[in-house]
């Protein structure tokens, strides 16, 4: 299996979880084991709310993922509007991308690196990382006010990427 080392060394998706622990106690994040699965949660208090990550690796494929949710749910009727508008968002997006869940609602922003045999260095993290918060911080009041059906999509997102 690639990244498995034999003599005993340890799995490289396991020291990039390792890495990636360090990382974020020592930048602040205050990490909190996942339930399931190989990673962490941690909060980000951004211009724009307060928002839930989550930050995972994995294991096996050597894989790191990050999502930012939006902390409200779309309601169903709305969800299409919300589509609209992640769609428009990520147009052009070079990195990462909006996800919208039209079971439950639930709007995430994830960036992801594919490590395979490569470490996992506190700056592909600190990378990943910063610019999904940023970037959900930034989309995150315009896709709010398309989900409340107080704004359209196509005007929501032409006003966010027209402030720069």
């Amino acid at each position: 299996m690639a990244g498995s080392g034999g003599n005993g060394t340890k799995h490289n998706g396991e020291r990039a979880l390792e890495s990636l622990a360090q990382f974020l106690r020592e930048d602040g994040w205050f990490p909190q084991p996942l339930e399931h699965g190989a990673g962490f949660g941690v909060m980000f208090q951004g211009n724009h709310g307060v928002f839930r990550c989550i930050a995972e690796v994995v294991l096996d494929f050597e894989q790191f993922l990050f999502y930012v949710v939006l902390p409200e749910l779309v309601p169903a009727e709305r969800r299409l509007a919300v589509a609209e508008a992640t769609t428009r968002a990520n147009c052009g997006m070079r990195i990462g991308n909006f996800e919208l869940d039209f079971v439950d609602g639930m709007v995430r922003y994830k960036s992801s690196i594919d490590f395979d045999e490569e470490l996992l260095t506190p700056p592909l993290i600190r990378n990943a990382i910063y610019m999904a918060v940023e970037t959900m911080d930034r989309y995150a009041a315009a896709i709010v006010a398309v989900a409340r059906g107080e704004k359209t999509a196509a005007a929501a997102i032409a006003e966010v990427e027209a402030s720069g």
